[in-house]
């Protein structure tokens, strides 16, 4: 048996609810702040990704899936969506006119890394993207999109982490100060730390060993070397958010694991779904559009796990209604029968209702079976005697009611069905 690569995931059919749900309620929340949808490709050139996201990242020295084509060139399996976005406005000629620019996406993305609850070699995301705003308030309008996000999806007890990383001019001072603290550790860190220690000593700070966490939580904190614009950036960023009335916590331990973050960084965590808590993402990327090549465009934006929010809303008790069930499911007998209920529900799907007749020659009792477990509102009888005598019983699943009406009348039929 050929069996799915290790890493990747089916999502059946009924699972499809919950995604379709998150997926309307994410293109809705993006519609009511503004954002519009982009879609991009699935492999771009090797050369964004390590330019944008950094050629010192475990996305980028550990994860990736890159190959060459037929004429040689390297190209990637998008590992991420931001990247992408800077790419398609400075290649477009989006940098310069009306601001803000906003915008979302629905995509998957591919990472190879360890699979886990809720963590996919192949994963999907939904992501926003602000560009060409560089106020706090900017920062403050996508976490509080976020923020609505996450509570229309019916998720419980998430909480916001904010922190910022300071700038290229501050980060100076903080990354010498980084390196003074893990040198006196340099023996205890893991041997990927002790490379990270000379070439981006930031990112020790989110190693996942426990060794290295432990010794990251006693580091200097990157909020005690802000620059003072960036202070300044992080208190308006504050006071935003007390004004929208988002609850948040100050963690010095976010920094985010890509190396175009500036200042802020944030992610909402939930308890709930055990280790890989963190259900949504984000932070501000000034310098993107310039490290791949084009004009300067400030830009701040986020990106959620879809199937980490999918478990967020089952363990918060979310219960999503399947809305394909059929609303008619026709029970028939005999060809002729079978022929007329084709017919009926041919008239029935033209008028929007999902309607579904025997199509492979169960019995009666076994149909009307059938017709409990995909969740049929209601079922039709239809045999010989029904199309001879014109009248055949329409039942309600749910309350058990027949009522008697003629099979050839789809206008009586359709009426009862929406009542």
């Amino acid at each position: 048996m050929i069996k799915k690569p290790r890493g990747t995931i089916d999502i059946l059919p009924e699972e499809m609810p919950f995604w379709h749900f998150i997926e309307k309620t994410a293109r809705d929340t993006a519609a009511l702040y503004g954002f519009e949808e982009i879609r991009f490709p699935t492999f771009e050139s090797t050369e964004l990704f390590t330019r944008g996201v950094g050629d010192t990242t475990d996305v980028v020295q550990k994860e990736m899936y890159t190959f060459r084509d037929r004429e040689n060139r390297s190209l990637t399996l998008r590992p991420e969506g931001t990247a992408s976005v800077a790419r398609s406005l400075v290649e477009n000629g989006r940098c310069s006119g009306t601001m803000p620019i906003k915008l979302y996406y629905l995509i998957n993305c591919f990472r190879y890394e360890k699979p886990q609850a809720g963590r996919s070699r192949e994963f999907y995301q939904f992501g926003c993207e602000l560009y060409g705003a560089s106020s706090a308030s900017s920062d403050a309008t996508v976490i509080s999109l976020a923020d609505t996000l996450i509570r229309r999806l019916g998720i419980k007890g998430a909480r916001l982490h904010v922190n910022s990383i300071g700038c290229p001019t501050c980060r100076a001072a903080y990354r010498t100060a980084l390196q003074e603290y893990f040198r006196s550790h340099t023996e205890e860190l893991c041997e990927t730390c002790r490379t990270r220690l000379e070439t981006n000593p930031l990112r020790i700070l989110d190693c996942k060993s426990p060794v290295c966490t432990g010794i990251a939580n006693g580091a200097p904190k990157t909020i005690d070397y802000l620059c003072e614009e960036c202070a300044a950036h992080m208190t308006l960023l504050q006071s935003s958010l007390d004004a929208m009335g988002i609850a948040y916590t100050v963690d010095p331990k976010i920094v985010r694991g890509l190396d175009y973050y500036t200042r802020t960084v944030f992610e909402f965590i939930s308890p709930m779904i055990g280790a890989q808590s963190t259900i949504l993402g984000g932070g501000r990327y000034d310098g993107l559009t310039k490290d791949i090549g084009g004009p300067a465009l400030c830009g701040v934006g986020f990106a959620a796990g879809i199937t980490r929010l999918v478990l967020a809303m089952k363990e918060s008790g979310v219960e999503i209604e399947d809305s394909h069930a059929p609303a008619l499911y026709i029970a028939s007998m005999g060809e002729q029968a079978s022929i007329r209920a084709a017919a009926i529900c041919a008239r029935l799907r033209e008028q929007g209702l999902t309607a579904e007749y025997d199509l492979i020659g169960r019995s009666l009792k076994a149909q009307m079976k059938y017709a409990d477990k995909i969740g049929a509102r209601y079922t039709l009888m239809l045999g010989e005697n029904e199309l001879q005598t014109g009248t055949a019983q329409l039942k309600n699943m749910q309350t058990g009611t027949q009522t008697e009406i003629d099979p050839g009348d789809t206008d009586t039929l359709i009426t009862a069905l929406y009542e």
